[in-house]
């Protein structure tokens, strides 16, 4: 898929610029910090309450912006998606969450 004027900023499957490169296999485990265990957290408790389901969470991320989406970490998306969803809701404000500076 070379035309990129269709694809979502997600969608980099297919893409030439991606074909070919070699994946960095780091062999030591993963290492989250507090912040990134805390958002996991938050996204078992969600679903395992039924509040909120693993698609509503991928739905979120894939509506990013794409300056939001190439410039926040893994985490940062999904509580950015997280915090979307609960607006959605109605369970909170979202702009008392994604206007702090």
């Amino acid at each position: 898929m070379d035309n990129l004027e269709r694809a979502a900023t997600h969608d980099l499957g297919g893409q030439s610029r991606f074909m070919c490169l070699p994946v960095e296999k780091d062999p030591r485990p993963v290492q989250l910090n507090d912040f990134e265990r805390r958002c996991d957290a938050l996204r078992l408790v969600l679903g395992a309450s039924g509040i909120m389901t693993v698609d509503e969470l991928r739905r979120g991320i894939e509506s990013l912006s794409a300056e939001d989406y190439n410039t926040l970490s893994y985490y940062e998306k999904w509580l950015r998606s997280i915090i979307l969803s609960l607006g959605e809701k109605g369970i909170i404000d979202p702009d008392l969450f994604l206007n702090i500076e």
